[in-house]
């Protein structure tokens, strides 16, 4: 609230161009059964432009499995509370305007252009009206009460889809982390700086609690917990009135540094030992060339990113000549990768440093030096690994705090289970985790021609 005075001050005119730079927050717990469609719903929007932040609060029926990486920008695991999530998702988003959506709601066509032309008239948050999936009459009564008390107070639920620019909800202090009500004390913090922009067009939510309660029942409920609220009773004992009541918060455990050294993986380039899958298109003294380059260049991007020392780790030793001369030329550490796979060999690296560490690999040419800034700063967040995931379902960087061996073990490397598996240990384990990507990495013939488009010099050296 510090900044609130300021914030009524500014101008509210700024054109954000053809593109509101939207960024979606969707706080998901057990959404099993709608997820996957959730999401599907909303690549017309990513495709436009926007972001898609999805944060899950611990879910045990499965739903982070029916999550597609390639469908998602930013995939967080925060403690359980939906305002406690969303807060994450906002920290973690780079839109310049925040779309808050429950899982169980979906948006009309054409919201993102609905939400740019008020923003463009000068508005600073704003929802929509509603329309409730239950074929009972009350509800038809229900969604105009919704849509005129809303209009009336400058108080919006939840269910019609809050969107507000991101300067204003960080101004306001963001949701505050109540098990209940959070949407109407953020409404009641916004409407301080002006009133919002409500929009005609309509967001279409679940009726399961109706249906699972009952209709005259929920909607008594429901007014009694609101009238409660403005009286000035707990939340938390609202939210256990209204049947829910949210795990306690994982203290978050502060890094031993801002910037965590990076491990980097590499096969020497001896010809017809490493990308021997490329062999039939590059030959084996081609796919050896490949390596090297891929090599150089990883290590270039992990020394540019300017956070902690550079290691290689080197198979199947550190003595062959190649690794020798960089260690000469990078001035890095060398160390030879140990394990009979490559989860007993990321393991050990985890297990030598002991500390906040991000391990990649040399296969991934997308990779840039922003890429493992932003994987760093979320280990800063308070996170307990992060991954940068790869478009064949496996990922291209793993980041962890403290060793966690157990996330390395019954992997199906190589496999396209390899993110699913792995996403498995860390709920298993109570990990708190962020996902970014996906990239690609070259692996296959078929990579080849992305990699010349990407960069015709390094593959033309190869080829």
């Amino acid at each position: 609230m510090n900044n609130l005075n300021n914030l009524k001050r500014l101008n509210y005119s700024t054109n954000l161009g053809a593109s509101p730079g939207l960024s979606i927050i969707l706080p998901v717990l057990n959404e099993v059964a709608s997820l996957a469609a959730q999401i599907a719903a909303l690549q017309p929007l990513r495709a436009a432009g926007a972001e898609l932040v999805v944060v899950d609060g611990g879910s045990t029926d499965g739903s982070l499995g029916v999550i597609n990486p390639a469908q998602v920008d930013q995939l967080l695991v925060t403690p359980r509370g939906r305002a406690l999530q969303m807060n994450a998702g906002a920290r973690a988003s780079r839109g310049e305007v925040l779309l808050f959506l429950h899982a169980d709601t979906r948006l009309p066509p054409a919201a993102d252009a609905a939400i740019q032309s008020v923003m463009q008239r000068g508005a600073s948050w704003g929802r929509f009206d509603v329309s409730i999936a239950h074929p009972h009459p009350l509800l038809r009564i229900v969604e105009r009460m919704m849509c005129w008390r809303s209009q009336l107070t400058g108080i919006a639920t939840g269910d019609q889809a809050i969107f507000v620019r991101k300067t204003v909800f960080e101004a306001v202090g963001g949701y505050p982390e109540i098990p209940l009500m959070e949407d109407i004390a953020l409404s009641k913090r916004l409407r301080q700086i002006t009133a919002p922009a409500c929009l005609r067009e309509r967001v279409t939510t679940a009726g399961r609690r109706w249906a699972q309660h009952g209709v005259g029942r929920t909607i008594l409920l429901m007014w009694r917990l609101r009238a409660a609220y403005f009286l000035g009773a707990d939340p938390r004992q609202l939210a256990i009135r209204y049947g829910y009541a949210p795990a306690p918060a994982v203290p978050t455990r502060p890094l031993d540094s801002e910037h965590p050294p990076l491990a980097v993986f590499s096969k020497a380039p001896l010809a017809g030992q490493a990308k021997t899958r490329l062999a039939s298109a590059l030959g084996a003294a081609g796919a050896a060339r490949l390596q090297r380059r891929l090599t150089l260049r990883t290590l270039s991007v992990a020394q540019q990113a300017g956070l902690g020392p550079v290691t290689l780790w080197c198979a199947p030793d550190h003595r062959q000549r190649f690794f020798r001369a960089l260690q000469r030329s990078r001035q890095i550490d060398l160390r030879s990768q140990t394990g009979d796979d490559l989860g007993q060999r990321m393991a050990s690296a985890f297990a030598v440093h002991a500390g906040p560490l991000l391990l990649i690999g040399c296969d991934c040419p997308a990779l840039t030096p922003a890429h493992l800034a932003d994987a760093a700063s979320r280990l800063r967040e308070g996170n307990d690994a992060v991954f940068i995931t790869a478009e064949d379902g496996g990922y291209v960087l793993v980041g962890l705090r403290c060793p966690q061996p157990a996330l390395f073990t019954g992997v199906d490397w190589g496999t396209a289970q390899v993110m699913a598996q792995t996403r498995q240990r860390l709920i298993e384990h109570g990990l708190r985790w962020v996902e970014l990507g996906p990239l690609w990495d070259v692996d296959r013939p078929a990579d080849l021609p992305r990699l010349l488009q990407l960069d015709p010099a390094l593959y033309g050296a190869c080829a």
